[in-house]
């Protein structure tokens, strides 16, 4: 389990459907290390920081593995690392796999596992494409967000150790599953809302939907 690829962007402005956005969508990668800290990782910012960015989505990672079935997906798109916005391009970290609070070391910092990614009109504009949003949604391939326990210095190369595990917590997989194609699945809602690490904005979330239950006679 490492960074493959190591990736950080200042916000930029682009055209997409006419309008001008600023985003920070495009990272590159960069070699050396690379100070993380409380908010994210140095060289690297979020545009709009109300609905990006914040302690719970301090640096973003996905899996090198999902490129393969995009490849696959969309022929011949350009998919170099860093193409989805992450911060971290993964080997050997899966969605199924990651609870919400597991807490890993990378380099000299502390992360821990908060959120999915659930995409937005940015990620469109990255694309060049408008189906690329419900095509993420529906894949599960959503990556993870985490949050900085510790911070310290990361390289690409860097392997992930995993130092406490929650496995009573839901997992990124089962987030994707109960927001985007099972929203009255009660046992994981509750499940979620169970869940301490879980970002209060979530914990609203699931709890409105857990509400929303219609009741059976």
């Amino acid at each position: 389990m490492k960074i493959i690829s190591l990736n950080v962007a200042r916000p930029r402005l682009t055209v997409y459907n006419g309008n001008t956005i600023n985003t920070g969508m495009f990272k590159q990668s960069v070699s050396g290390p690379v100070a993380l800290r409380t908010l994210n990782l140095d060289g690297d910012q979020q545009a709009d920081l109300a609905v990006h960015g914040g302690p719970n989505k301090a640096v973003y990672g996905y899996p090198s593995e999902h490129y393969g079935v995009w490849r696959e997906e969309l022929p011949g798109t350009n998919l170099p690392w860093g193409m989805f916005g992450e911060n971290f391009t993964t080997e050997g970290l899966f969605e199924r796999d990651m609870h919400i609070g597991d807490r890993l070391q990378i380099g000299s910092a502390i992360i821990v596992v908060r959120q999915p990614r659930i995409p937005c009109y940015k990620l469109a504009a990255k694309f060049r494409r408008n189906d690329i949003l419900a095509r993420f949604l529906r894949s599960g391939r959503s990556g993870f967000y985490f949050s900085v326990e510790r911070e310290g210095v990361v390289t690409a190369g860097n392997s992930f150790e995993i130092l406490s595990q929650e496995p009573l917590a839901i997992t990124i997989a089962e987030m994707n599953h109960v927001f985007a194609d099972d929203r009255y699945n009660r046992e994981l809602l509750n499940k979620a809302i169970a869940t301490p690490a879980l970002p209060e904005d979530w914990r609203d979330h699931f709890e409105k939907s857990l509400r929303s239950i219609p009741v059976t006679s």
